[in-house]
């Protein structure tokens, strides 16, 4: 594993994206994965099971997103600077740092997914193998009617914390434990990778700036999925916050398009179902 930082220039400002690099460019023999992380808000952390996929001779690069983790803050910035193209610019600029644009794959987690698919739409990257929508959605919509859906079974006060969201961050973070531990991620003990993740915007010392930005406001892509090229592997675990009907709609629309359902899984089948996990995301990756 390497890691460092790539200068990324947006709007006449420079900011730094942190990286971790596992496997090794220079020598490849199959593209590398990039991974796109969740939240938005979140970090590299809770997505580094994906490195196991190195051992099959896959680089995988893994960054924590502009406002996160170890990359540059910018606490200062108003709600309207963090938008879908921000992210997507960044992206391409990590591209090209590593000189990968021309044969890559993209995985992205919940948010990382809408990130992925985005640019997929938006940009039509030519060097993009392979798409895979991990526990993501396809319009804010449907993943807030899960959401009312599955807390129908919580405590009233876990409902409450639920709906302040970021307007209280400690009454948000305190429910959403709870919500988290049966449908984000059923292993235990709890790993620490994903806390910390979380931890990186409500912790004492955590960043809200970019979880708290609206981002996702009546966002959708469903009118737009058949505008993605290339084939695409849509993920969803049996208890997960992405329910069926939030998926639904890539099954449905995109042409080239397989679907699992990882049947012991809720929002992290990477760390509840690993081994399977990596088994069919390494087959897909080789699918022509």
């Amino acid at each position: 594993m390497t890691d460092g930082t790539i200068p990324f220039t947006y709007q006449g400002e420079t900011f730094q994206t942190y990286y971790k690099l596992f496997g090794d460019l220079a020598s490849r023999t199959r593209p590398p994965i990039v991974i796109l992380h969740g939240g938005p808000g979140l970090t590299h952390d809770c997505m580094l099971p994906l490195s196991d996929l190195a051992a099959a001779s896959i680089p995988i690069i893994l960054y924590d997103q502009l406002g996160n983790g170890r990359s540059t803050h910018l606490k200062e910035k108003p709600p309207t600077f963090w938008t879908v193209d921000l992210f997507i610019d960044e992206l391409v600029n990590l591209l090209e740092h590593f000189a990968v644009q021309n044969a890559f794959d993209l995985l992205g987690h919940s948010w990382g997914g809408i990130l992925a698919s985005e640019f997929e739409v938006r940009r039509q990257p030519k060097g993009l193998k392979h798409l895979i929508l991990s526990d993501s959605l396809a319009a804010s919509s449907l993943w807030n009617k899960s959401n009312m859906q599955l807390l129908q079974e919580f405590p009233k006060e876990v409902q409450e914390g639920m709906g302040m969201g970021m307007k209280d961050p400690a009454k948000f973070y305190a429910a959403l434990k709870q919500f988290h531990a049966k449908h984000a991620c059923n292993v235990r003990p709890y790993p620490k990778e994903v806390q910390h993740s979380f931890d990186a915007i409500f912790g004492p010392d955590g960043d809200p700036t970019v979880a708290g930005a609206p981002i996702l406001n009546n966002w959708s892509i469903i009118d737009r999925l058949h505008l993605v090229r290339v084939p695409t592997f849509v993920i969803n675990g049996r208890g997960d916050i992405a329910q069926d009907f939030v998926v639904a709609p890539f099954f449905e629309k995109i042409k080239k398009v397989k679907w699992v359902t990882f049947e012991n899984s809720t929002h992290t089948p990477f760390w509840e179902e690993r081994e399977k996990y990596m088994k069919l995301v390494d087959e897909f990756v080789q699918l022509e």
